[in-house]
């Protein structure tokens, strides 16, 4: 310690009094001989006192504000060369050192830079121009410092002309990191982008948003200010206030700035490259430059806490810049660290899941307020900035939901009770079906039976119904391909052919009880039964063949609504399906037209009348069908076409069969062979009379009107035919009247019903 002393006191003399430099040698703050020089660049004063005179004149001034930190690292650069001399690191070399003074300035900071790259062991001193400096000697070999990073930065630039290495302790500017700008440049503190980088982290893990900065108005502040403002906006952090203080300030406000020292010191030759390679060791931890020319150091993250009134400094972790982590090392300190979660600096409150933020009026980001996630739309996070959209295909979301719900996949289902009760109704009209299939069996031979067409011809129409009603199972139950091509063709093929049967007994009824020899004729040219019922099918037959082979219908999912997914058989071809009902339509209108020119015949044996009521019944069914089946929307779209089958299939079998049913059942006096020809001879008695009657009051107007005119020569072709129509009108009437005498029919009538 007694060897520290005097250079010591010896130092603190000049540098207290700082006199105004007069030679080169006044401007040295300290200096030592040795086979290599070592330069060194501390801010042992705070500032330069400025010129009185103006304009100021190109020298160096006196520098003012002695700084004791600054001069106690001084000294540690001079005890590690001492050391290092008094050691055997170096066998036979001595190593020197030329300390300056920066004053806090760039101009004087310069000025040593000039120094530093004059020639070595040279007379006066000199700094010659060369294109290629590879074989020059400057005087310094390395130079540590400066403090500040701007003064460093001004001073790199000149060292870069030859590539002179220079390590500073304290320069922690961004940009410094640039090899292109200052490939000599190391130092021994962490980028600010690190620092920078911790802070941001810091802010983010204590749940912060709403926060001030204080930077000082120099190269480091500016660009730490700029880069830390990067940072914390990408963590959605907010700047309430910017801060700007001038960079030298006494050292009553400014917190003292003690750093790490250099080590280890390296051979002449080679310099820069063996320090790119230095590598130590401190209480078991290693330090090394890396590609950038900066130190792996971390930082600590110190706590500052007011406790009766006195302000203390704790250390609560330290910073590993590699894994960009907090690391804590006792209990004490981490549950220091967990409070400061505890401590509010946000502008609004955060956000819950469910929400998100909305934007006020005001220009910083973390100003908002939380509005509710609409239908469809969810946020699983905290403060998150936009609700995330839900599959709208296969997922739904209610208003402020965190997560998306599968979509329930609905179809009219076996179990549903409108499914129930629709299948109820089939199957009674399948066992209405059976029981009229019995009754007539049983009565074959009755009047009723016969009249109907016989049994063939009505196994075929029950037959048809009973397809009818099974057809609606196709509807019910999860939609599959084959049962959505199956459905509309079996339904359709089956009641046409139902109809068709129909039309056919509507052309027997009005061609059995026509007395017009003109449509009697047209009805026995038309009459084919078998011809018609095949014709009739094939038509639906093709119509349907030709919709399943270009536009089959196929299984759809329905994803329009906002919660479920309908599954339904899209019908492929809207005009196929139109197609194929208004064929059925055209047949049903002309069953109705031959139907209802009969509906005056035999009431107990008239079919035409019900089947008349029957078709109507078809009409009104499929005509409301139409605009319900286009406005229906959802699972219950095909029990609306359910319904409108079961209506007309009902309307039809009970207007068909259930009048002759009651007959046979319940009147069966009248279901007799004497009752049918009795009501036969009175209804053929009425018609006859009254066609005899309309011819009879024809020829009576034809008279008179010729005895108005007697001077005609001959009498008109018109009277001659009324008074043959007369003629035959009372020949009808008078075998009419035997035949009832004799209690017989013609036989030509009879064979006809």
């Amino acid at each position: 310690m007694a060897l520290l002393i005097i250079p010591i006191t010896c130092f603190v003399i000049p540098l207290a009094t700082s006199q105004t430099c007069q030679t080169p040698d006044d401007f040295v703050a300290a200096t030592s001989p040795g086979h290599v020089i070592i330069g060194g660049l501390f801010a042992i004063h705070e500032k330069m006192l400025s010129s009185e005179d103006y304009p100021r004149r190109p020298e160096i001034q006196k520098c003012v504000g002695f700084e004791i930190s600054i001069f106690l690292q001084t000294l540690a650069m001079i005890h590690s060369i001492e050391m290092i001399n008094n050691s055997t690191l170096l066998s036979g070399i001595k190593l020197g050192y030329e300390i300056y003074d920066t004053c806090t300035e760039v101009t004087v900071a310069m000025a040593a830079a000039l120094r530093f790259l004059s020639k070595f062991n040279s007379s006066g001193e000199i700094m010659e121009f060369k294109c290629d400096y590879s074989s020059y000697m400057p005087r310094v070999k390395a130079v540590i410092g400066a403090g500040y990073s701007e003064i460093t930065m001004a001073v790199s630039r000149m060292l870069n002309l030859q590539l002179m290495p220079q390590v500073s302790y304290e320069s922690t500017a961004e940009i410094l990191s640039d090899k292109i700008r200052f490939p000599s440049f190391l130092r021994t503190v962490p980028s600010d982008f690190y620092q920078t980088k911790a802070m941001a982290h810091l802010i983010e893990k204590s749940g912060w948003n709403w926060i001030g900065i204080i930077a000082t108005d120099d190269d480091y502040g500016q660009m730490a200010l700029n880069t830390f403002a990067v940072q914390t906006t990408a963590n959605n952090v907010c700047i309430a206030f910017k801060e700007v203080l001038p960079a030298f300030l006494s050292d009553n406000t400014i917190e003292v700035r003690i750093n790490e020292t250099l080590e280890k010191i390296i051979a002449e030759a080679q310099l820069l490259d063996a320090l790119k390679n230095v590598t130590f060791t401190d209480e078991g931890n290693s330090f090394h430059f890396d590609a950038h020319g900066d130190m792996n150091t971390g930082y600590d993250v110190v706590l500052w806490k007011e406790i009766d009134g006195h302000l203390t400094i704790t250390k609560i972790a330290q910073y590993d810049l590699k894994n960009d982590v907090f690391v804590i090392t006792d209990q004490e300190t981490k549950n220091e660290f967990r409070n400061l979660k505890q401590i509010q600096s946000k502008c609004s409150k955060e956000c819950s899941p469910g929400q998100m933020k909305k934007t006020t009026r005001s220009q910083h980001i973390c100003c908002y307020e939380c509005v509710n996630c609409p239908e469809n739309h969810y946020s699983n996070q905290t403060d998150m900035d936009h609700c995330l959209l839900c599959n709208n295909k296969t997922q739904w979301a209610p208003v402020r939901s965190t997560a998306c719900f599968e979509k329930e996949v609905e179809y009219l289902s076996w179990n549903d009770s409108l499914a129930i009760l629709l299948l109820a109704l089939s199957l009674l009209g399948i066992m209405f079906v059976l029981a009229i299939g019995i009754i007539f069996t049983r009565n074959l031979n009755t009047p009723v039976v016969k009249s109907s067409g016989g049994l063939l011809v009505c196994y075929v129409i029950l037959l048809c119904h009973f397809l009818n009603f099974a057809s609606t199972g196709f509807f019910i139950g999860e939609p599959q391909d084959f049962t959505c091509k199956t459905r509309q063709t079996f339904f359709g093929v089956s009641f046409t052919l139902c109809i068709s049967c129909i039309l056919v007994k509507s052309l027997k009824i009005l061609l059995a009880f026509s007395f017009d020899p003109k449509l009697q004729n047209f009805l026995k040219c038309l009459y084919k039964p078998i011809p018609i019922i095949f014709t009739c099918t094939g038509i639906q037959v093709a119509i349907c063949t030709i919709w399943l082979i270009f536009a089959a219908p196929a299984v759809e999912e329905n994803v329009s609504l906002p919660r479920v997914i309908i599954l339904e058989c899209e019908e492929g071809s809207i005009l196929a399906f139109g197609i194929m009902l208004g064929y059925i339509a055209i047949l049903a209108f002309i069953c109705f037209v031959f139907a209802f020119k009969g509906r005056k015949l035999p009431e107990n044996y008239n079919e035409a009348k019900f089947i008349t009521f029957g078709m109507l019944i078809y009409f009104i069914a499929w005509i409301t069908f139409v605009p319900v089946y286009a406005t229906t929307f959802g699972k219950y779209l095909p029990a609306v076409e359910i319904i409108v089958i079961l209506i007309s299939n009902y309307g039809i079998l009970c207007c068909t069969f259930f009048p002759k049913c009651y007959v046979i059942l319940y009147k069966q006096e009248t279901n007799t062979k004497s009752a049918f020809l009795k009501m036969i001879y009175s209804y053929s008695s009425h018609s006859a009379s009254s066609l005899a009657m309309s011819h009879v009051s024809l020829d009576s107007s034809s008279s008179n009107i010729t005895a108005t005119n007697p001077s005609s020569s001959g009498r008109p072709a018109a009277w001659q035919e009324s008074r043959d129509i007369q003629a035959q009108a009372f020949a009808h009437i008078r075998r009419e009247n035997a035949a009832s005498m004799s209690k017989t029919l013609p036989r030509k009538r009879m064979s006809s019903i």
